[in-house]
């Protein structure tokens, strides 16, 4: 059996979820461990999140019991006092061989595992992109909590799909964070997002773009000509995953460096779609271009000072 790990926000879910349909699909025994939502581990987090892929309409999984983790990945008293010393000490046991812990960008060993606990973000497209189509089924969009705010999603999707419309999905919040800053700032820079939407505006006449952010004042300031842009501020909350819904009605997509912006993307079934995502996603990644389109096909990187690579 292999238990793939649940943890992190929704987009991060999203991802190891994609690795467990593509591990089903190979035939696979696969389940998931959702532990790291305990509420007893998520109060030691800083930012503790919730197990979120239950938002989804019918999403169907299997979860690990405790017991089959247990027999999985159990260790002896000497192993787990092991590895209490190396935790206090910030450290990961990386000893126990049935664990596989990610830790590149790209791992295609895990499609021959069998026996194995899986932990990662599992980022990149490469891992799941010749499933997408299933995986656009099976993300079933649930309604706004809010009539009134589901009748205006539905038709501003109906405009997206007849119009020049591209999505913008702008992180600030917790990226400006100064534990983040250094690892995730200055990536989608102000000259990204320039660059970005100037490819879309010389190449389609009559370009809206839809702006997504949890900074609405940021966005106000800086897109307030709502003859050229769209500031989406009603999707909060549980409902923020209808923003993803939005975005994948767009002829185009600009992401920030976050999970969130990539499912927006991904989940765009449209055969005249464009995505455009950031060159890097941490600033202690190097962009290798040959590399990065291969991992990413059919995406468009541009780096933080504007260029496409």
């Amino acid at each position: 059996m292999i238990i793939v790990k649940i943890a992190g926000g929704l987009g991060n879910q999203m991802q190891q979820y994609a690795v467990y349909r593509k591990l089903l699909d190979l035939g696979k025994e696969v389940k998931l461990d959702l532990s790291w939502f305990d509420p007893k581990i998520q109060e030691k987090m800083l930012a503790k999140r919730d197990f979120e892929l239950s938002l989804f309409k019918d999403l169907p999984y299997e979860i690990a019991t405790k017991q089959e983790i247990d027999a999985l990945i159990g260790q002896s008293s000497v192993q787990k006092l092991a590895g209490k010393v190396m935790k206090k000490l910030g450290l990961r046991e990386t000893d126990n061989e049935n664990v596989f812990v990610e830790t590149k960008m790209y791992h295609p060993e895990i499609f021959d595992f069998d026996d194995k606990y899986v932990e990662g973000y599992f980022a990149c497209q490469k891992y799941y992109g010749d499933i997408m189509d299933e995986l656009s089924r099976l993300f079933v969009f649930p309604e706004h909590s809010t009539a009134q705010f589901q009748q205006r999603n539905m038709v501003l999707a109906s405009k997206m799909d007849k119009e020049n419309s591209v999505s913008v999905h702008i992180r600030r919040g917790d990226y400006l964070s100064p534990e983040n800053i250094k690892v995730l700032g200055n990536i989608a820079t102000e000259q990204y997002y320039d660059s970005a939407m100037n490819y879309f505006r010389e190449k389609y006449e009559n370009v809206h773009f839809y702006i997504f952010t949890s900074d609405h004042e940021y966005a106000r300031e800086h897109y307030s000509d709502e003859s050229q842009y769209t500031i989406i501020d009603w999707n909060t909350g549980k409902n923020s995953v209808l923003d993803l819904m939005l975005m994948s009605h767009c002829k185009g997509n600009i992401c920030a460096n976050s999970t969130f912006s990539f499912w927006g993307a991904r989940l765009n079934q449209r055969p005249d779609r464009e995505i455009i995502r950031t060159a890097t996603m941490r600033n202690n990644q190097h962009c290798d271009p040959d590399i990065m389109h291969d991992y990413w096909k059919g995406w468009i990187l541009i780096d933080n000072m504007g260029n496409i690579v």
